[in-house]
């Protein structure tokens, strides 16, 4: 045969191979397998008693190696973590926190969730590295942020949802979605979408954010469930409701122009309500005082007719000597509180005439006057 000429084997031992080309020295030799079993034979024999294969040392690697394989189901579940169990690939059960055992593999295998642990998705904003700052920044995301109101308004929210996996729902958070946290963020936007959509921009912006937060968290829970996806939303955070920065500075000034208003109308409530309890009042006062008067007018003419009826009735049993009372009574009323000077008419030369003798004579004060019964009583 030709590769004979090349002399010692089939391959010749000369400095060439069959195909005219020597001994290939640029990379290393692969092991010998032979050798290699054999060696791995010798050891194993050393370790069994009586150095040789026999039915007592098959039974101890066996032994050995089925500890081994058993020893391989312990496993550690953390705090924060769930372990779910897995039967031939199918969930069987849950593992809390601690040390724990499972089937070996293949029987059983385990996976574990971070079920305890509350997760953040920031919905409108993300974090940037900043060279300039030497640390991370917020960023707007447009995208995500702006959002169309029921009155045809655009406001720019920014908001963070908190979620967790739901107690006892780890076997579908991890076989029925395959994206969780995206799940996530697609649910909260479009739940955040569909609340603001049906609202107004006015209550979103001042004091519905509660309820806007609120109906979020519903909606999400609600579209969640739906997908079985083991989810549970603990809280939404609205960290920013503003309208979009093109037209932020008039929006202030419309607000500033409304909270004007609102300073203007309680000020002239406050005005309205001192104003008018005291006019009340003063009405009340006019009407209380116009009804003494009445009293009192009334009163007095009833006393007037009593005694003119008094009067008259004792005019008619004595008709001198009643007229007689009057007039004495009418002289007294004209004359008390009036000045006079009596003087005897022949001492009359004697007396100065334009001496002011009303000056020298002390003032008597007016008599008061006498009832009708003290008057009758004196005569």
């Amino acid at each position: 045969m030709p590769w004979k000429n090349q002399g010692g084997g089939p391959w010749g031992s000369g400095p060439k191979g069959p195909w005219g080309t020597g001994p290939q020295s640029a990379g290393p030799r692969p092991p010998d397998l032979e050798d290699l079993l054999r060696r791995g034979q010798d050891r194993l024999q050393q370790w069994l008693p009586g150095g040789h294969f026999s039915g007592m040392g098959v039974a101890l690697v066996l032994v050995a190696a089925l500890a081994i394989w058993f020893a391989t189901g312990i496993f550690r579940v953390q705090s924060e973590e769930l372990g779910v169990v897995l039967r031939f690939g199918k969930y069987v059960r849950d593992a809390q926190p601690g040390l724990r055992y499972h089937l070996p593999y293949p029987i059983e295998t385990v996976l574990l969730p971070k079920a305890l642990r509350v997760n953040t998705i920031s919905i409108g904003m993300t974090l940037i590295d900043d060279p300039a700052r030497r640390g991370r920044t917020m960023r707007d995301v447009p995208e995500e942020s702006l959002m169309l109101t029921g009155d045809e308004n655009i406001v720019d929210v920014d908001f963070t949802v908190l979620w967790r996996i739901k107690p006892g729902g780890a076997g579908a958070y991890l076989f029925n979605i395959q994206n969780p946290e995206g799940t996530v963020k697609a649910v909260a936007e479009s739940a955040m979408r569909e609340v603001i959509g049906r609202s107004q921009i006015q209550p979103i912006l001042t004091g519905a954010r509660n309820v806007t937060e609120q109906n979020v968290q519903e909606l999400m829970q609600k579209t969640l469930d739906s997908y079985s996806a083991g989810i549970q939303i603990t809280q939404v955070q609205m960290q920013k409701v503003d309208p979009p920065a093109q037209v932020i500075d008039a929006f202030r000034d419309v607000q500033a122009a409304r909270a004007d208003l609102e300073r203007k109308q309680n000020e002239a409530q406050t005005y309205a309500n001192r104003i008018v309890p005291e006019a009340r009042g003063r009405s009340a006062q006019i009407l209380q005082a116009a009804e003494g008067y009445k009293e009192q007018a009334v009163a007095e003419a009833r006393g007037q007719s009593a005694r003119f009826l008094k009067v008259y009735e004792e005019y008619k049993k004595a008709p001198d000597v009643t007229r007689e009372r009057i007039y004495l009574e009418t002289m007294e009323k004209v004359l008390g509180s009036s000045e006079k000077l009596v003087y005897d008419g022949s001492q009359g030369q004697n007396i100065v005439p334009y001496l002011p003798l009303g000056e020298l004579t002390p003032r008597r004060p007016a008599p008061a006057p006498a009832t009708t019964g003290q008057q009758g009583a004196t005569r």
